[in-house]
């Protein structure tokens, strides 16, 4: 996994929703900071026309309890046509169109 990093691309979205969870576990600002430093994720801002896509594909995965971070992460990856890494195994179910991996 560590080795997708330096040529991936993050939702701003998703990386706004890893800054929650490390602060919602205590951690200050300044480490905050320096894990993206170190993770050198290469964000990409969450647009209009991402916001439009992710909006529908709301009906083609609400059955499967995707929230708007997943579904940002989707628009990106269709944007893109860049393969979408997930944890999340109820992807997989998905056919978007896209390459959906599923790491665990």
């Amino acid at each position: 996994m560590a080795e997708l990093l330096p040529k991936s691309l993050v939702s701003a979205v998703n990386a706004s929703e890893l800054v929650a969870k490390l602060a919602d576990q205590g951690m200050p600002e300044g480490e905050v900071q320096e894990v993206l430093a170190v993770l050198n994720l290469t964000v990409i801002p969450f647009d209009e026309r991402q916001g439009v896509v992710a909006g529908y594909l709301r009906s083609a995965t609400r059955h499967l309890g995707l929230s708007l971070g997943d579904r940002a992460c989707l628009a990106l990856g269709l944007q893109t046509q860049c393969p979408v890494i997930t944890a999340d195994t109820a992807w997989a179910k998905l056919d978007l169109g896209i390459d959906i991996q599923v790491i665990r």
